[in-house]
């Protein structure tokens, strides 16, 4: 499968997971650990920032890491939490609303690549030298927004049964 095509569906399994999810529900902790879903996407915007820069080093359009790059491997425990902290004051549509525009980001970024730039093995030597773009985003990318989707589904469907 093209690595496009999985950034996009992706994209769509979390906006299914969250469609229709009434506003209060939105800050109900405990969804993944103590987070709610409201910090569950400000949690995957992050990762699209991390994908931004990650796709503009592939393309060569950044030299190196960049620092949400760096602070994502200098410690991702305290990266997770900061940047869900940075984005504590978003309203559910406004977070919402920055996860898409980097989403939008990083679906122009993919689709400018050429077909080599996503078979460059090693591209994120931090993240593991037997890995290219392509398994940056199977891995990092789609099966994160999985996990967090079904996470934020078996929430709906607990507060649904109650």
């Amino acid at each position: 499968m093209h690595p496009v095509d999985v950034l996009n569906y992706g994209n769509l399994t979390l906006a299914r997971a969250v469609a229709d999810l009434p506003a209060d529900d939105w800050a109900t902790p405990g969804v993944c650990g103590w987070w709610s879903v409201r910090e569950i996407v400000a949690h995957l915007a992050s990762f699209e920032h991390i994908l931004i820069e990650a796709l503009e080093m592939a393309g060569g359009t950044r030299d190196g890491y960049g620092p949400t790059l760096r602070a994502w491997f200098r410690d991702g425990q305290a990266f997770n939490d900061q940047q869900v902290a940075d984005r504590a004051a978003l309203s559910p549509q406004e977070t919402l609303a920055d996860y898409a525009a980097a989403h939008a980001r990083t679906m122009t970024l993919a689709a400018a690549l050429p077909p080599e730039a996503w078979l460059q093995t090693g591209f994120l030597r931090a993240y593991g030298s037997e890995y290219d773009p392509q398994d940056f985003i199977t891995y990092a990318v789609y099966g994160h927004k999985r996990e967090h989707a079904a996470q934020i589904a078996v929430f709906r469907d607990g507060r649904t049964r109650n």
